[in-house]
């Protein structure tokens, strides 16, 4: 059994001892919200702090200015923690505030807690340097600071660079309403940009001259709704126009641009999806006489999940139990739950498929299960699974009814709550990682079960060859 290691003391101890320093690193990185690839003071706080821990540190992965890969130990197996501290446009909001209250309207926040992933993960993976040098285990562990997950798929990028080419195990976590094992796949997603180029002219004199880009756009958008009842009911299609055109009505919009997430199960499905939306693209272009460019900015594979690291985490979060939340914890909660709707509350019941409770913090964890489960949402940890066996924990930071991507979710961000939460998955994943650090039987267990959930297919990025990091691109919102 991994709780029966005789290590795990050590470890959770040095989480407990160090646990001060990093819950300060998620405030500081929660004091400086930075959206995709725009994560300068974000990335150098993490440099920083792999500096202060004695890392060996790499930077510019993947020709990416914000991602780093840290790394201590010699020889052994490679145990790879899984970091993030990108934030969200639009979600600025002020800290222990129980009512939207924006710092600065309109402003970014972290609304999905990535100023807590980022460090939670470095924690954990100081933990076991520390335990490496203190034990003279051989073994190297590593830090991967991964920016732009929100849209900018930087871990796929660095997968395709070779990043994770001599890694063993993965292990990465997520914010979430409950604590334990996170057993959902993920769909495969795609971000496409359609780039409409016509003809100006002036509308009232002379319309007859002028080819809309913009008409192109909108067209685009009804034969996507059309398609959508002839596509498999678990994809997902979004869209945001960037560009109509301008802002003048008399004025023929000869410029047009709409950026589409195209979401899939699997990637064969998506690569098929996309050419269908394309194929849209080019008959709304030929309605209106306009040219159409597509460029694709950022893709990500479906999440592949891992039994046997499954259920050694499993183990090690029933051994823990859930963070310990104390009176003010739950008060605070209690607050934050008055801001929600009885529907956010029974969603993350649902979500899980447990019975609802009148609870506002999770004092459990959550039971394993085996069925197949979506997410519904994407993330790029899913390239990383398709080359690497990687087990993801839920870390319980939030009261319980909480939505990703609101404000809520910012302004428990530096709470006691999200802190205990946040030292506590940390705990879950250092020992996930002692487990497969010390367990060769553990670590062909996992490769095992990756090749035969990957049914003899070969990683294929879902990212064009030649395609760059789309750092330029994502300023644009």
């Amino acid at each position: 059994m991994t709780t029966g290691n005789s290590n795990l003391p050590l470890v959770w101890d040095l989480i407990d001892r160090k646990s001060p320093g990093f819950t300060e690193l998620a405030d500081r990185v929660w004091e400086t919200p930075e959206t995709c690839y725009m994560e300068k003071q974000s990335a150098a706080a993490h440099r920083e702090m792999l500096d202060a821990q004695g890392f060996r540190i790499t930077e510019n992965v993947a020709d990416i200015p914000t991602a780093l890969i840290g790394e201590a130990g010699e020889g052994g197996p490679v145990i790879a923690f899984l970091g993030e501290y990108d934030a969200l446009a639009g979600l600025s909001q002020k800290a222990d505030v129980t009512q939207h209250d924006p710092i600065t309207p309109n402003a970014n926040g972290h609304g999905c807690g990535h100023n807590l992933l980022g460090s939670a993960s470095l924690l954990a993976a100081t933990a076991i340097k520390d335990w490496l040098e203190q034990t003279g285990t051989p073994g190297r562990v590593r830090y991967y600071g991964c920016p732009a997950e929100e849209g900018g798929a930087a871990k796929a990028f660095m997968v395709r660079a070779g990043a994770f080419d001599d890694v063993d195990i993965a292990i990465s976590w997520h914010p979430s309403n409950f604590a334990g094992v996170q057993r959902e796949t993920s769909l495969a997603n795609c971000r496409i940009d359609f780039t409409f180029t016509g003809r100006a002219a002036h509308a009232a004199a002379v319309p007859e001259l002028g080819r809309s880009a913009l008409d192109a756009v909108e067209l685009m958008s009804v034969g996507v709704n059309y398609m959508r009842e002839h596509m498999p009911q678990d994809c997902r299609i979004h869209y945001a126009v960037l560009d109509s055109g301008g802002i003048s009505p008399n004025v023929v919009q000869a410029h047009a641009k709409v950026r589409y997430v195209v979401r899939s199960p699997e990637l064969q499905g998506l690569i098929a999806l996309i050419e269908r939306v394309k194929k849209v693209a080019e008959g709304a272009a030929l309605m209106t006489e306009t040219k159409v460019e597509s460029t694709i900015l950022a893709g990500v594979s479906n999440l592949i999940v891992n039994t046997p690291l499954m259920d050694a985490m499993q183990d090690i979060w029933e051994s823990m139990g859930p963070p310990p939340f104390d009176a003010q914890d739950v008060a605070f909660a209690e607050q934050i739950r008055a801001t929600l709707t009885p529907e956010d509350i029974a969603a993350s019941w649902a979500q899980e498929r447990l019975e609802e409770r009148d609870l506002a913090l999770a004092d459990f964890i959550l039971p394993a299960h085996t069925e197949n489960r979506q997410m519904g949402g994407s993330t790029d940890v899913g390239d990383v699974s398709w080359v690497v066996p990687t087990v993801q924990a839920y870390g319980a930071t939030l009261a319980i009814g909480t939505q990703l991507h609101t404000w809520q979710v910012v302004a428990q961000g530096k709470s006691p709550l999200a802190h205990k939460g946040m030292v506590s998955v940390a705990k879950a994943m250092a020992a996930t990682g002692l487990a497969a650090m010390t367990s060769e039987q553990l670590r062909e267990a996992a490769w095992a079960d990756l090749k035969k959930r990957r049914k003899e297919q070969d990683y294929v990025s879902p990212i064009p060859a030649g395609a760059e990091p789309p750092i330029a691109a994502m300023t644009v919102k």
